[in-house]
């Protein structure tokens, strides 16, 4: 069997950078996308280690039609895996009260348009092929609230819905499509975020497993869900978040 050819946009950190490294170690062939020229450099140079061929792409609206050219021209690839890897800093953890129109843009024009922009380039391939596996990364907070963090929070509640949504249409064709809901995870924006190792502690004191996410093991999860080993998973949204959910 052909290896799996895997777009990872956000690639370039964190989880998506770790979902990188754990796919070309299983031999696919990696796609690669982000904003941050030098950690991009950084993260080719490793795939390309591991003798791979990444592609580092920093516009959303070329990265797609990029990966359609992909897809296209490797029209013998039959599993074709894909991940969606989108996380960005709020911008606005502020009460509802104080939110604006521009806080509002900020999180959603990321997370929910470029979710809903890169599924249906994604899906414009895969459909025709009859096969494929796309993975969203949302948020634990996907499942619950956060005060102070509406439109954040909000924002992954609509990644939750636009991929059950998409499950649904595409449901008996061979494409599937699922979402992974990282809990509190230890990544850089995290440390930007919490901004001080009081506050960093402060919140891991509200984790039930009383330790942050490692980014690898998001990873390893996302991985599984992608492969044929969860073939018969569509439409589903798995927590990885030590518990936060069910506490």
């Amino acid at each position: 069997m052909s290896s799996p050819v895997v777009l990872i946009t956000g690639a370039l950190t964190g989880i998506g950078r770790a979902a990188a490294i754990i796919f070309a170690q299983e031999g696919a062939h990696i796609v690669v996308s982000g904003r941050r020229d030098k950690q991009g450099q950084e993260l080719v140079a490793e795939l390309q280690a591991l003798e791979q061929r990444p592609f580092l792409s920093v516009l959303m609206s070329a990265r797609m039609r990029i990966c359609a050219t992909l897809w296209t021209k490797r029209s013998s690839v039959s599993d074709v895996w894909i991940l969606r890897s989108i996380m960005l800093e709020p911008k606005a953890h502020r009460p509802v009260t104080e939110q604006t129109a521009e806080t509002y843009a900020a999180s959603f024009d990321t997370n929910v348009l470029g979710t809903l922009l890169s599924m249906k380039h994604e899906l414009r391939v895969m459909l025709p092929q009859g096969s494929g596996s796309i993975v969203n990364v949302s948020s634990a907070y996907g499942s619950v609230g956060a005060a102070g963090a509406s439109v954040y929070v909000a924002s992954k509640h609509a990644i939750e819905g636009l991929t059950k949504s998409a499950a649904l249409e595409v449901a008996g064709t061979g494409v599937r499509v699922n979402v992974v809901a990282p809990g509190t995870t230890d990544t850089g924006m995290l440390t930007r975020f919490t901004s001080t190792d009081e506050n960093k502690s402060a919140l891991v004191s509200t984790v039930p497993v009383k330790r942050l996410a490692k980014p690898e093991e998001i990873a390893h999860v996302i991985a599984f869900v992608a492969s044929a080993n969860a073939s018969y998973m569509t439409g589903a949204s798995i927590p990885v978040d030590g518990g936060m959910i069910a506490d």
